[in-house]
């Protein structure tokens, strides 16, 4: 699906990515004979590419007819990209590099293995109850019917007088063993300074109600669930104390109706973890709206 390029910026490699309206990236390599684009390396032929349409792999990708269509709904993770203020980058980089790999294999075969070195709260991300509770589960214990496959509804907070969502934003829906996304589209800040401060939270009073009405999962598109100038942290003690995992920094809501999709957010098994980055998505099922 075409989407509108509104910025660029460097990866750890050098390599140019166009920024989408949609939340995700594309690199825009020059590197001929095989991905011919003079005008990314030069500012003023990026400036002029900033408002046009550029092909997005990640939005919609249609399954086999009659199952639906793929939504990603994550952010990528990339060198140097923060995450949370204060909490430190990923570095991402070779293990055992394509060059020395040769060492090892036949002639004409090469491999690469990577390396990693991050923060769990890097990226779109899932808490368990151990993020808050030290007894509570771990990602290696929480069940797949919590993650995966889950009927969806989306509370859209767009139109807030304030920062804060509360118990109105709710209304009526029934949310029972259901994953429960708040689109606020405040991922149009992603990796700018301005995603830090004065983010969109749910109240209190909202995460009790979630509880209540038997909630599978919660997510939301802001920097946090919480205020995070409320060092109590009620969501998520009232959350995941009731063993409700936690989505954040979730991208793209706008792209899912309200009702009907199947969501799906799951981490890595480890044992001993409480947060780790996810590949969300959903499925939407057409006529859905």
């Amino acid at each position: 699906m075409e989407r509108e390029i509104v910025g660029f910026h460097l990866d750890e490699e050098g390599d140019w990515v166009a920024e989408l309206s949609c939340g995700h990236s594309q690199h825009v390599r020059h590197d001929p004979p095989w991905q011919v684009r003079p005008w990314v390396m030069t500012d003023a032929g990026r400036a002029g590419r900033v408002g046009t349409l550029l092909s997005c792999t990640d939005c919609l990708a249609p399954l086999r007819p009659g199952q639906g269509t793929l939504v990603d709904v994550s952010h990528t993770v990339e060198a140097g990209m923060v995450t949370y203020k204060g909490l430190p980058a990923p570095i991402i980089c070779d293990y055992l590099s394509r060059e020395r790999s040769r060492q090892t294999y036949a002639e004409g075969t090469e491999f690469q293995i990577g390396r990693i070195d991050m923060v769990a709260n890097t990226g779109t991300y899932v808490d368990s109850p151990f993020h808050r509770y030290e007894h509570g589960k771990d990602l290696s214990e929480l069940p797949l019917t919590s993650l995966a496959d889950l009927d969806c509804v989306v509370l859209r907070g767009r139109q807030r007088a304030g920062r804060a969502l509360g118990r109105e934003l709710l209304g009526r829906v029934d949310v029972r063993d259901k994953a429960v996304l708040v689109h606020t589209g405040w991922c149009a800040h992603w990796r700018t300074d301005a995603y830090f401060e004065g983010h969109p939270f749910l109240t209190a009073d909202l995460a009790e109600e979630l509880v209540q009405r038997g909630a599978a999962l919660v997510g939301i598109d802001s920097f946090n669930i919480d205020d995070t100038a409320d060092r109590s942290r009620p969501v998520h003690t009232t959350l995941l104390g009731a063993e409700i995992p936690i989505a954040e920094h979730l991208t793209g809501l706008e792209r899912l109706p309200d009702h009907g999709s199947r969501f799906f957010a799951v981490p890595v098994k480890v044992k001993g973890f409480g947060t780790f980055p996810v590949r969300a998505f959903s499925i939407v099922e057409t006529g859905t709206s």
